[in-house]
């Protein structure tokens, strides 16, 4: 069985005596040692998901309607609180976007760390644990940072803190939600490149979640793209940038910027990456003409449209898309699209 397993999981939220659905018949796995990227716009259901992995989205409001959970072979919506708190960093570990606003500003860093290791792993809550993750994670004189507050410390070195607490449990799964939102190029980089090297010296399985379709070729196994609450296409990763199926995985890899000078065709490889490998700068490298926009916007939970909810976005809809919702299809080995005019 894989390591996760989301079976056709449905969340709603509570609205005063409205129900609103923000998680619709979701079923996503993740095998031992993957990486898995979740994409898709703001708003489309992806943190939600990610945080019901185990069970952090408050309920009430939110309301867990149908579908399971299974974490190492158990199912995280019937677990108790006891059993939720140890499968919270012991088996899934998480690395929120804006690091800034995770840290707690009045406690070092190496308290922080600690206090994770005392939940988890108690017989190694030491200076000397710590500094070792803090070196694990690259952070430079580990033994003097770990007196440091998180607003002497970078947003790249806040970022490094987190996965260090994540890591401090020494979890299966590491999910980590838009872990470059607010660096600049130079830091998103080197935070990939680091999630990437503890993953393969670890041998842990990751659920990256972004918008960027720029650094899924360069990451990640498979790809998960979520619309509007739902999954609506999911392939190995090669193949849905080689040739995306559903109109709207066409209109994210359409609007992500393309370069002149031979480089703009490798959309899976983005020129950030590239230089953070030791590549040569292009001086002719360039933008070759105005960016593609997806035109609408996503719609608030409990104002979806009838049938296929990206229908009034979806430069291919007929009249038939607003009428049923479609099912998610297996359309060829390994990938299924939720359109019916996908070909």
């Amino acid at each position: 069985m894989s390591l996760l397993e989301i079976k056709n999981l449905a969340l709603d939220f509570l609205a005063g005596e409205a129900s609103l659905r923000a998680v619709d018949g979701v079923s996503l796995h993740i095998e031992s040692g993957e990486t898995v990227c979740l994409v898709g716009e703001s708003g489309c259901g992806k943190s939600v998901t990610a945080l019901s992995i185990a069970r952090l989205v408050p309920a009430p409001p939110a309301r867990y309607v149908s579908g399971e959970i299974f974490l190492n072979d158990r199912d995280v919506l019937k677990m108790s609180k006891t059993e939720l708190q140890l499968i919270r960093g012991g088996v899934v570990g998480y690395v929120f976007q804006e690091p800034g606003s995770s840290l707690n500003p009045v406690f070092r860093v190496g308290a922080q760390i600690k206090e994770s290791l005392k939940l988890h792993q108690p017989g190694n809550a030491t200076d000397v644990e710590v500094i070792r993750l803090l070196k694990l994670v690259g952070i430079p004189a580990p033994e003097s940072r770990i007196k440091d507050y998180p607003f002497q410390m970078s947003g790249g070195m806040q970022q490094r803190v987190m996965i260090a607490m994540a890591l401090a449990s020494k979890p299966k799964l590491l999910v980590a939600d838009e872990p470059t939102t607010a660096l600049d190029v130079t830091i998103q980089a080197q935070i990939l490149d680091l999630l990437r090297d503890l993953k393969q010296r670890l041998g842990m399985a990751i659920l990256l979640i972004t918008h960027n379709l720029g650094i899924v070729g360069d990451m990640a196994d498979r790809v998960a793209v979520m619309y509007a609450g739902q999954i609506v296409e999911l392939a190995p990763a090669r193949e849905l940038l080689r040739r995306p199926l559903h109109p709207y995985t066409r209109a994210l890899l359409a609007s992500v910027p393309k370069l002149s000078g031979g480089w703009g065709e490798a959309i899976d490889e983005p020129a950030f990456a590239r230089q953070s490998k030791g590549a040569p700068a292009r001086e002719d490298v360039r933008p070759t003409k105005r960016l593609t926009a997806i035109p609408g916007h996503v719609p608030r939970i409990g104002h979806f449209p009838p049938g296929c909810r990206f229908a009034p976005r979806c430069p291919m809809a007929k009249p038939e898309c607003s009428q049923k919702i479609p099912e998610l299809i297996e359309v060829e080995p390994q990938r299924w699209v939720r359109c019916p005019f996908w070909k």
